[in-house]
């Protein structure tokens, strides 16, 4: 039985689509972990707020962007383009937050998602 929702690996899988899948992951992972550090910051901090809310929308999008590169759905450019947008615009809040290693780590793997988004919502 093929699962559906898994970053394909093997060699005869669509690289393209295996990165952004894989990149997704990773950037719906950092996401969380952005989320939680700020929950703990939260207090006397209002600026987190929105950082939560776009690292919670982004961790949403990555997720699903991942599942449909991982089996190839029709909507997969749509998303795609979905997916680089929530990143670039997480990845900016994230990159305000200097002092705090998990926003700057967020924003990293954030860009690296949207360039990858990018490049697979150009596919269809």
């Amino acid at each position: 039985m093929k699962v559906l929702y898994r970053c394909r690996t093997s060699s005869s899988c669509r690289a393209k689509a295996d990165s952004c899948c894989i990149q997704c992951k990773d950037c719906e992972r950092t996401c969380l972990a952005c989320v939680d550090a700020c929950l703990d910051e939260l207090a006397g901090k209002a600026d987190r707020k929105n950082c939560i809310k776009l690292c919670l929308d982004c961790a949403d999008i990555c997720g699903v962007c991942s599942k449909i590169a991982a089996r190839g759905g029709p909507l997969e450019a749509t998303i795609a383009v979905a997916g680089a947008d929530a990143c670039e615009k997480c990845a900016a809040e994230c990159e305000k937050h200097k002092d705090d290693k998990a926003c700057q780590a967020c924003a990293e793997q954030c860009k690296k998602c949207a360039k990858e988004c990018k490049e697979q919502g150009k596919k269809k």
